[in-house]
């Protein structure tokens, strides 16, 4: 017969399973410090040995690491997907800004439907309070930190749509672009035109997922990541210009 005697799970067991979902979640997140030792085994309820164990197996697995004098962190697991060589390759043609963008059009349209159809009531609040942020970031004319939030509000998105393997290969995607790989966000919110613009479409995807409108807050993802699209070709087109244009006032000038 193919059963057997029902044990008792090891506790040291469950604190590693409950750690595993908080990082699958993308609750716990990649450099993410844990709280200390006593304060860990108080909230969750066990030993010091036991959380020691656990902590022991999960640094085993590659998911926490220990810094000296620090502490327990999430390991920084994001951008493994892509060796070295390849991001250089991403970071050097051209080509690769554009298939990222497609990509992310894909991938943030489709999560943005599933947001809208799957997402708590508090993942669209977490929506909603980063967006606050994001106006008021734009009023103060802080476009540093809008850029930051805009991250943010994509990254939420993501996260409303409650799937795992999507959400921890998006997050290693906009590691590498906030590594610059792709393309400098924050030249996109330079100019105040531009800045306006994004906001006003990022306020349309709020309010499609607010009202839980999945088409329409799929439309309007991609309708914004098209944007960023044209954007892009416009800022290479005018780089380009302005080499050709400094080659004909060299020539003219006489200092060729």
């Amino acid at each position: 017969m193919p059963f057997q005697k029902v044990q008792t799970e090891k506790l040291s067991l469950a604190v590693v399973r409950q750690i595993e979902l908080l990082i699958l979640r993308g609750i716990l997140r990649p450099g993410e410090r844990l709280p200390s030792e006593r304060e860990l085994a108080d909230r969750m309820s066990v030993s010091r040995p036991s959380l020691r164990e656990a902590i022991s197996e999960l640094q085993e697995q590659g998911l926490l690491t220990a810094k000296a004098g620090s502490g327990i962190y999430v390991a920084e697991v994001l951008g493994s997907a892509f060796s070295p060589a390849l991001i250089q390759l991403f970071s050097s043609h051209d080509e690769a800004v554009f298939d990222y963008l497609s990509f992310r059009r894909d991938m943030e349209g489709l999560a943005a439907e599933r947001a809208a159809r799957l997402g708590s009531d508090s993942d669209l609040k977490v929506i909603q309070t980063i967006f606050e942020k994001m106006t008021a970031a734009h009023d103060r004319n802080a476009a540093e930190e809008e850029a930051h939030l805009d991250a943010q509000f994509h990254m939420a998105i993501i996260e409303a749509s409650h799937n795992v393997v999507m959400l921890h290969m998006m997050r290693s995607m906009f590691d590498l672009l906030r590594q610059g790989v792709f393309y400098n966000r924050q030249m996109m919110f330079q100019q105040r035109t531009t800045r306006d613009s994004i906001l006003d479409q990022h306020r349309a995807i709020n309010s499609a997922l607010q009202a839980r409108d999945p088409q329409g807050a799929r439309r309007a993802v991609q309708q914004h990541l098209s944007f960023v699209e044209r954007c892009m070709e416009d800022q290479q087109k005018a780089l380009r210009n302005e080499t050709i244009a400094q080659q004909r006032l060299a020539h003219e000038t006489g200092q060729n």
